[in-house]
């Protein structure tokens, strides 16, 4: 029998692994006991009756076609319908799947750096430096954030597959990497620019475009990260190679866009001036360079400026291009800052804001794949100066062995801040100051709570900040409701209305408001208008049978009933409304046909 001595090669490897996955695991042990949020996880997952349904054939289909979201993202939801199977409304096991794919791309990372790279402790610095950093709190804690964590994953196998690939280049190692790059667009399309990732790693580390000199052998300074048996080519074949790729994130693309327009949150090119835009790109990189160099107001929406201020553009733009410059000059000796730098700018592209989706300005989630270039900037350079002088390569071990607990503690400090939608909300308002999407959450944090008032009146500052923000009227509408001050609730929900005559929600409220009232015809109709706006409307769908059984109009109320339990087959209460309704409707039928005889 041939022994091997494969496993003590990889030792340190598996060892390195194992110390990220722990590491990871008792810095986001809290999330464990935490719930769900008011903001898009109901949209995702705690109000999705798709999702709710666990994993069916006719879930598929609603994921493949589905843009209700505003986005094309099958694989995310496939996976938020294998947790809802697997754990019902457990969150802390939703949030533990979230810590596990967080894990996962930690030690890809350090598996892709260290293949193509060769360097061991590089590679090992920048995984668990990825893992503790409080930025990517965002992605980890959020339950809604389950597509970041995924398309990351398939982009790190896409890059994993891709090392192998160079080594011995063949169309059957290259399938892979088109099926898991794929993958990854099918999770959020935000990898669209990855192609033009992998040209960069040709350049560095992977060498695929350099020529051997006449004697042979490669540049003395290019040995170290070499890795061994890559056939040089030229820039054009390194280009053809990706073409495959190219047209995957193309196809991506004309998906993505037309999910922002179909589900309305693309703002068209003309809401915001083309130098507003680029005045808030150009603020969004420096302010990103600044959150990953001094982790602190981390919060979870930064609000559009809507203007351009001129003087805040123009110091971005010297930060940014200063940094650029200097990234140039020294990119033949430290290719990995060319490398780095790009993969940082690059990668933001398609959500730095020149076509501005959503409201927000920036996010932290949007970092946490390009944070990857800017660590390879530093833990490169700190070992780069820690060679040429024996007394810096002790202050860069010292520096490492600061950074990494002080960005261990600010993950920590920032995971107190998700325990609740409350907490959340409350801290991003101190963060971002007023403005209506902060405010708005808040109140409806308050109004689960049952603090009727407190909700009122941040329902109110929204309106203050925004009058045409159509969200804060309706449920303040629904708040006005509950209160029992009816007509109040009447003049919100209408306001809402005239802004977008067909939100669902303001419609539901205002038929409740009706209901309050007895008037169950008025009622009835703007709950219809709410399943028209929304055919999957619980709620509305729901009242429309109460209204039904209360007029004896029992076999209508069957149908309701009935439709509801499609959109929600495992609701108890409506399971017990459809038998009683049954129930009423054969005894009331009974009645009937002893009064004909």
């Amino acid at each position: 029998m041939v022994k091997t001595d494969f496993p003590s090669r990889i030792f340190p490897e598996i060892m390195i692994s194992c110390a990220l996955t722990l590491l990871v695991a008792v810095f986001y042990w809290p999330v464990f006991d935490y719930g769900f949020i008011n903001y898009d996880d109901p949209l995702y997952v705690t109000q999705n009756a798709h999702v709710q349904r666990g994993v069916t054939m006719e879930g598929l289909a609603w994921a493949f076609r589905d843009f209700g979201s505003s986005n094309w993202h099958p694989l995310t939801w496939l996976s938020h319908m294998i947790d809802w199977q697997l754990f019902g409304d457990n969150a802390g096991a939703h949030h533990g799947m979230n810590v596990l794919l967080h894990a996962g791309n930690a030690i890809l990372l350090f598996a892709i750096l260290r293949l193509l790279t060769g360097t061991l402790w590089q590679s090992a610095l920048v995984a668990v430096l990825f893992a503790v950093h409080p930025v990517n709190v965002e992605s980890v804690a959020w339950i809604a954030e389950r597509k970041n964590l995924l398309s990351t994953f398939f982009g790190f196998l896409t890059l994993l597959c891709y090392a192998f690939y160079i080594r011995k280049p063949e169309w059957k190692k290259y399938l892979p990497i088109f099926v898991t790059f794929g993958l990854g667009l099918m999770a959020k399309p935000m990898l669209v620019t990855l192609p033009f990732l992998l040209l960069l790693l040709d350049f560095w580390p992977g060498r695929r475009h350099l020529r051997k000199l006449s004697d042979g052998h490669l540049p003395h300074k290019f040995e170290e990260t070499m890795p061994n048996q890559i056939r040089q080519v030229s820039f054009c074949e390194l280009l053809m190679e990706k073409i495959p790729l190219i047209l995957l994130s193309v196809a991506s693309i004309a998906v993505t866009i037309l999910a922002a327009e179909k589900g309305g949150s693309l703002k068209s090119l003309d809401h915001f001036s083309v130098p507003v835009r680029l005045g808030n790109s150009l603020n969004a990189y420096a302010s990103y360079l600044g959150k990953f160099v001094w982790p602190r107001d981390l919060a979870v929406f930064y609000p559009h400026p809507g203007t351009f201020d001129a003087l805040q553009t123009a110091a971005s733009l010297i930060v940014i291009f200063s940094i650029s410059v200097i990234v140039m000059m020294r990119s033949r000796r430290h290719p990995y800052l060319t490398v780095g730098g790009l993969w940082f700018l690059g990668t933001l592209v398609p959500v730095i804001g020149l076509v501005q989706v959503g409201l927000q300005s920036m996010a932290d989630r949007y970092l946490y794949f390009p944070m990857i270039g800017l660590l390879i900037m530093l833990v490169w350079s700190a070992a780069d100066l820690g060679r040429k002088n024996a007394a810096m390569k002790y202050c860069m071990i010292c520096l490492a062995i600061v950074l990494i607990p002080g960005a261990s503690f600010g993950t920590r400090q920032q995971l107190e801040h998700w325990k609740s939608s409350r907490l959340l909300f409350e801290h991003a308002l101190q963060v971002s100051g007023p403005n209506p999407v902060v405010y708005s959450n808040l109140a409806h944090a308050l109004f689960e709570e049952g603090d009727w008032n407190g909700s009122e009146e941040n329902y109110r500052k929204a309106i203050r900040s925004n009058p045409k923000y159509v969200n804060a009227h309706a449920n303040l509408g629904a708040v006005l409701v509950r209160q029992g001050r009816i007509e109040e609730a009447v003049e919100e929900c209408r306001k809402a209305l005239q802004l977008d005559p067909r939100h669902a929600d303001a419609h539901y409220f205002l038929g409740l408001a009706m209901e309050k009232q007895a008037k169950y015809s008025d009622a009835d109709e703007h709950y219809e208008a709410a399943q028209q706006a929304q055919p999957d409307h619980l709620k509305a769908v729901r009242q429309r049978g109460v209204l039904a059984m209360r007029s004896g109009n029992y076999g209508r109320a069957v149908a309701f009933f009935q439709a509801a339990l499609r959109i929600d087959p495992g609701d108890a209460g409506l399971k017990d409304a459809v038998s009683q309704a049954l129930e009423r409707r054969d005894s009331h039928r009974k009645v009937l046909d002893r009064k004909r005889n």
